[in-house]
């Protein structure tokens, strides 16, 4: 059994809870924070231990226990406070440090000092949003989506309408792929394994697992045409994350067209994207709207600086005739009231930082991790080992032995996909891409 690590998260927001909630289980946590309420929540909602204090300053750093600590997770709302705490962290111990920060700027700057400010490994919230929402851009009705095994296997979440082909029909009618893999059905509050006899019903959310081209078929046959096409791609808000969306785009090929309110942030980011068209308007305003057809678009992203605008724009543009809406949200809570008026996808900033620092701390065992519905599951990457459980079994005499929420979605052996079926038999050094509910990820880490 592999030793706990000791782990000081500064900055109880949004993430900092996340990560605290994730490597609970696992690690001996101690969050420290500025505000008193926060800290006492903290004390009886997690199993960590809470300080109240300033994480840039080495007196509190030291009443953590700094000089004991393997790992320290900057995230605060301050990019120069997670800096600074990263620095003082590295006066007092050899800890591996983490700064979440949301300027791309100062990513750049810390990448072209090679690591500098003593910081081991820097996260970037809004470039890591914009990176999202190209991902799912690309597939129709895609909730998420994540690759694995360096691009081999593609995980993604769709969400079935009740005009999709496959709604009503069993698991085994609708598996009619080569490469792919039916995980999971996340119903309301359940989440169900995917099995042969499982009916998949209109406003079920299903998570598949496979071979890039059986995912994008699926995706296709499930909603067709309305998978992102050429240029009709409108990004509303000019905001960092806006303006690093229409970077990913123009990175892959594609023109999009970014709608900004003011005058001198639309110039500005007119001059750094010679790809992308800006257009100076309010994107509220329902006769540009009409007048720029933005009807004809493929997707609509809203990425202004409020949640009420973002859902305000999403709505006008399915009013129009939009297929597809995705809004950024600061308010996680938000989230699932956006996707039942009818935004197709909320991307949280928050909680995709999270996602990326609690990847990072997993690498000592997984290559990759995913989480799917607020961290009700996760998709992991791993490879087996010699002595595993499950290594020299089928696939269904070793599930046998894990909890229900398991399912090995792709097998990578040698570099070649394999398709996992009951029969399969597991070798040592496969690399798995395993769903796997987030009560039983320890379960799983242990025997695979």
């Amino acid at each position: 059994m592999e030793v706990p690590m000791r782990v000081i998260i500064v900055g109880a927001g949004e993430v900092g809870r996340s990560i605290a909630g994730n490597l609970a289980s696992s690690d001996d946590v101690i969050v420290i924070d500025r505000d008193e309420r926060v800290v006492e929540e903290l004390t009886y909602s997690h199993d960590v231990l809470a300080i109240h204090g300033d994480g840039t300053t080495i007196d509190t750093l030291r009443e953590a226990d700094i000089e004991r600590a393997d790992l320290v997770i900057a995230c605060t709302d301050s990019d120069e406070s997670n800096v600074v705490i990263c620095g003082s962290a590295r006066t007092a111990t050899d800890a591996f440090t983490i700064a979440r920060v949301r300027r791309r700027t100062l990513l750049e700057t810390w990448e072209g000092s090679q690591g500098g400010f003593g910081v081991d490994f820097m996260v970037c919230t809004d470039l890591l949003t914009a990176q999202t929402i190209f991902r799912i851009s690309g597939l129709p009705a895609a909730q998420d989506v994540d690759s694995f095994i360096g691009g081999l296997v593609q995980m993604a979440e769709f969400e079935i309408g009740a005009d999709s082909p496959i709604a009503d029909q069993t698991v085994r009618e609708a598996d009619r792929y080569d490469s792919l893999t039916f995980a999971a059905i996340f119903r309301g509050e359940d989440m169900l394994v995917a099995k042969g006899e499982t009916v998949i019903r209109p406003g079920d959310y299903i998570v598949v697992i496979g071979s890039d081209d059986s995912v994008t078929d699926f995706a296709d046959d499930i909603t067709p045409s309305t998978a992102v096409d050429g240029d009709e791609i409108v990004i509303v808000g000019a905001s960092e994350i806006g303006y690093q969306a229409a970077r990913e785009f123009e990175s892959h090929g594609y023109h999009p067209r970014l709608v900004e309110q003011d005058d001198d942030r639309a110039r500005a980011v007119a001059a750094d994207l010679p790809n992308t068209t800006v257009l100076k308007s309010d994107a509220t305003d329902i006769e540009f709207l009409e007048r720029e057809h933005i009807n004809e678009a493929d997707i609509v992203i809203s990425s202004l600086g409020s949640d009420e605008k973002n859902l305000l724009v999403s709505l006008l543009a399915r009013r129009l005739g939009v297929d597809r809406t995705v809004a950024v949200i600061e308010n996680l809570e938000y989230a699932e009231l956006f996707e039942t008026v009818g935004v197709d996808v909320a991307v949280n900033p928050r909680e995709e930082t999270a996602e990326e620092v609690v990847r990072f701390t997993r690498t000592n065992r997984t290559e990759k991790v995913a989480m799917l519905e607020h961290d009700r599951a996760e998709v992991i990457e791993i490879e087996a080992k010699i002595d595993s459980e499950i290594t020299g079994q089928r696939i269904q005499d070793s599930m046998a032995d894990f909890p229900e929420g398991v399912v090995i979605g792709a097998i990578s052996r040698g570099g070649e996909l394999v398709t996992p079926r009951g029969t399969t038999v597991v070798k040592p050094s496969d690399h798995l891409v395993v769903f796997v509910d987030s009560n039983a990820l320890d379960e799983v880490l242990e025997g695979i």
